[in-house]
């Protein structure tokens, strides 16, 4: 090799080292981190590395890093990893090592939550089921068998990370590791045995020698030098257990996760903008949003039980990798703004004051460094005095000065550009020529009852999770009786959950379900018995195991009895719960590969049954042209589990509709969030959508195989691509101007006032039209803008003028250009746009 190549491959390398290469010591005081011997100050953002896919790992964390955040925050998932003990895997979407060095090209930090107790809607709450058959464990407290599987699978990840030197005291990203999680909120139910986990737990991570420090949410008596932090919707009057402890906010909640049967959750980013404000008003130094892409439950992974397969989350990324706005762009001016006081906010605690009622302000002051937070906490408007000047605070905002002088940007008031989004449907593409004898769908019966080689007979009634080990969502359990003559009865069951389907002499007789809040089942079903041999077949199913809850990994699931009938001759009932069951784990489909590869006999030369319940169908399909995300439409099936090109999907259940009543048609952010505040979509199906990433799918060729078990109609199928409709923005002379402005506005002296963003959300994408524009007093929201009393006839052409043919545009609100169409009366500017 020549000299010349030597050089430029040194320099090479040392340029691709130095961009990902972060070789720090990391520290905390009272203030915050401590990285490299400076406090800083840290915005953060949840993205789980199995709920999306390596294909989207990049734009994701890009994403996150466009809209400010410096640290990428996931779980560890131990089923994930270790699905059989001692049988690892960190493959795909489980390899975590890939999705912690991708964080790091993009030059983020990384805060990795080993637990491994994750919660998360996760299925068990993150833990494999073998470790449910150890003999005498107990989890999460101080049992022997429990801790040694605890430290062993903790210390083989922070091995891991050891040997890519990931942690930042070796050069990597990751500044912060987290063992255990939340335990505080359960732990009374564990008594003593609690506080000696506990301390066992924060010895045995330290024990690892990371070389970052450690952190324990939402657990008070956190050992030191274990970070005790919060999770919550507001974490601004947290503080931690120790005075030479930063305040960090571990799950600040973007949303709210959705369980099939639920109406869908929604936070206003003015509420959510606020939280974060106040956070760092009050000395946060460090916020993590959970979530900020939420992604899918793909395949059994979702917990609950009852938690759908997407997890959205309502996160400023969502779930299908694309921006939702407002609410990634509003957070952005946010971080912007309160980088602004990084400095002042670094070097000193805040001296808090009240300027009246509901109205807090906090001077974070040092030497000729100053910056502000001036809080309304009411639900009414407020006019405020502060260092001679007079502010207007609009109810439950925070306005941020950081020079204690000026407003950057006031919670309740967003620049950012709002975005109009829809899904444009297409039905199933089959490949090669149909004719009109064939539908382009092939199927299979699943069997009634006990159908496999593995089954076996036990007295009594069995727990479904230690029979099962969760393999499968599917246990039958299946009896028969004589009777002398025919019999009406009733045929009581109660069950401990998810869900049940019974079958009478191999017909469908009656089915139960339970929800989210309750998963326990009991149900009374007419039934006809004939003269002679019935056979009695239940199935039981669970729908994601239990995630949260002390002693959740014993509250079982399955149909434990009493199975009674009921109404046999004269009055009389017969317990059948005691009785000799035959038993089957799984279902006979899952054995034969539900890729749609198997050597299964699919049938497709006679007519395609339809609304009826166990078939299993296959079809082959052109993907959606271009790089939109897609998903499946399910609307027309009734509930079953679905795979694309072998890759499951999830869980579908479109005909689980959510309650009625408890949505509104507009939500008012002013006042304290809970999860059922702002609710949408009452009276109809939870989830109709299923997200399928365009990099399992093929441009011809793939293939979709379901199994549906309640009954529906697959020709009612059809694809989604998502489609952007517009992109608005409406603001007024009183926003003040982006955060972005500030300082080179104050650097020249010029006065610049509030300016309309409008920006494409795809790549590559310009404003080919202004479908509405007007200054004045317009009303209404995107996609439904009205001209008020008063409007600029300019409007329109300057924004045209100024928008049209560019990916983005800033428009500035001035008379100077608009022109003045209601002297003496508030304007603002309201702009509707297509991107081409």
């Amino acid at each position: 090799m020549r000299a010349s190549q030597t050089l430029f491959l040194l320099l090479w390398f040392f340029c691709i080292y130095a961009s990902t290469s972060f070789s720090a010591n990391v520290t905390y005081d009272h203030r915050a981190l401590v990285i490299d011997g400076k406090r800083r100050v840290l915005v953060s953002g949840s993205i789980h590395y199995p709920r999306s896919t390596p294909e989207m790992w990049p734009d994701l964390i890009q994403k996150s890093k466009d809209g400010g955040l410096d640290v990428i925050e996931t779980y560890v998932f131990w089923n994930l990893h270790e699905p059989v003990q001692g049988q690892y895997n960190f493959e795909g979407r489980a390899d975590l090592v890939k999705f912690v060095k991708t964080v790091a090209a993009a030059g983020l930090y990384v805060h990795l939550r080993i637990g491994p107790y994750a919660c998360a809607e996760w299925n068990y709450g993150g833990f494999p089921l073998w470790l449910h058959f150890i003999p005498g464990i107990q989890f999460r407290t101080d049992n022997k068998p429990f801790e040694e599987e605890m430290k062993r699978f903790t210390a083989k990840i922070v091995d891991m990370m050891k040997q890519e030197n990931l942690y930042m005291s070796q050069g990597g990203p990751i500044i912060l590791s987290q063992i255990e999680n939340e335990y505080g909120n359960i732990d009374a139910d564990y008594g003593p045995a609690a506080k000696s986990y506990i301390k066992w737990a924060a010895s045995m991570a330290t024990s690892l020698d990371t070389g970052v420090p450690w952190v324990m949410c939402q657990q008070l008596d956190a050992p030191d030098p274990i970070i005790n932090t919060c999770n919550a919707f507001y974490c601004d009057q947290f503080q931690p257990n120790s005075k030479a402890k930063p305040k960090i906010w571990t799950e600040g909640y973007t949303g709210w996760f959705l369980a099939f049967g639920d109406a869908l959750p929604h936070r206003p980013v003015e509420d959510l903008a606020f939280a974060v404000a106040r956070f760092f008003q009050r000395g946060g130094t460090f916020n993590n949003y959970y979530m900020y892409h939420g992604g899918t439950n793909f395949g059994r992974a979702s917990g609950g039980p009852f938690v759908a397969s997407s997890y959205d989350y309502d996160a400023p990324i969502d779930e299908y990798g694309t921006i939702r706005q407002p609410k990634w762009g509003h957070l952005k001016d946010l971080h912007k703004a309160i980088k602004l006081c990084e400095e002042a906010l670094i070097a000193t605690d805040p001296t808090i004051t009240s300027l009246g009622p509901n109205i807090e302000v906090a001077v974070y002051k040092t030497g000729a460094v100053c910056s502000a937070f001036l809080a309304n906490i009411a639900t009414s408007d407020a006019k405020v005095t502060f260092n001679g000047n007079s502010y207007h605070l609009p109810a439950w905002s925070v306005s941020i000065l950081p020079d204690c002088k000026n407003v950057v940007l006031n919670t309740a008031k967003i620049n950012s550009a709002s975005v109009i989004s829809s899904f444009t449907t297409e039905s199933l593409k089959d490949v090669g020529s149909l004719d009109d004898s064939y539908s382009g769908w092939s199927w299979i019966s699943e069997p009634i009852g006990i159908s496999k080689a593995d089954s076996f007979s036990k007295f009594g009634l069995l727990e479904q999770i230690n029979t099962t080990g969760d393999r499968s969502d599917y246990l039958w359990y299946s009896l028969s009786i004589d009777l002398d003559t025919d019999t009406q009865a009733v045929l009581h069951i109660e069950s401990l959950g998810h869900a049940l389907r019974a079958f009478i002499n191999g017909k469908l007789a009656g089915s139960g379900m339970g929800n989210h809040e309750k998963a326990n089942v009991k149900v009374d079903i007419p039934i006809t018995l004939v003269a002679g041999k019935n056979t009695i077949d239940l199935l039981s199913l669970t729908v994601g195991l239990q995630n949260y809850g002390a002693f959740f990994d014993t509250w079982g699931a399955g149909i434990t009895g009493p199975v009674i009938l009921k109404g046999l001759k004269n009055g009389s009932s017969l317990d059948l719960s005691s009785h000799m069951w035959t038993y089957q784990i799984g279902i006979k489909g899952e054995d034969l590969g539900p890729s749609g590869d198997s050597s299964g006999q699919w049938n497709s030369q006679s007519t395609l049954p339809v609304h009826q319940p166990f078939i299993w169908y296959k079809t082959n399909f052109f993907a959606p042209s271009g790089s939109n995300p897609v998903a499946i439409d399910f609307t027309g099936m009734g509930k079953g589990e679905a795979w694309v090109n072998g890759q499951s999907i999830g869980r579908y259940w479109p005909t689980y509709a959510s309650p009625s009543g408890g949505c509104t048609d507009s939500c008012n952010y002013r006042g304290s969030y809970q999860a059922s505040k702002c609710l949408q979509n009452c009276g109809k199906p939870s989830q109709t959508l299923y997200h399928v990433p365009r990099s399992w799918l093929r441009p011809q060729g793939n293939t979709l195989v379901l199994f549906e078990e309640s009954g529906g109609n697959p020709k009612q199928i059809s694809f989604a691509t998502k489609q952007i409709g517009s992109v608005c923005s409406h603001v007024s002379e009183s926003h003040p101007p982006p955060v972005d402005l500030w300082n080179s506005d104050a650097e020249s002296g010029r006065k610049v006032g509030p300016v309309l963003l409008l920006e494409c959300p795809y790549p590559k994408q310009v404003i080919s039209s202004i479908k509405f524009a007007s200054f004045g007093t317009p009303q209404g929201t995107c996609g439904n803008f009205k001209h008020g009393r008063c409007s600029s006839n300019k409007a329109l052409s300057i924004v045209q003028k100024g928008c049209i043919g560019s990916s983005s545009c800033r428009i500035e609100l001035s008379i100077n250009t608009f022109g003045d169409p209601c002297k003496g009366v508030a304007k603002s500017l309201a702009v509707e746009a297509s991107c081409a």
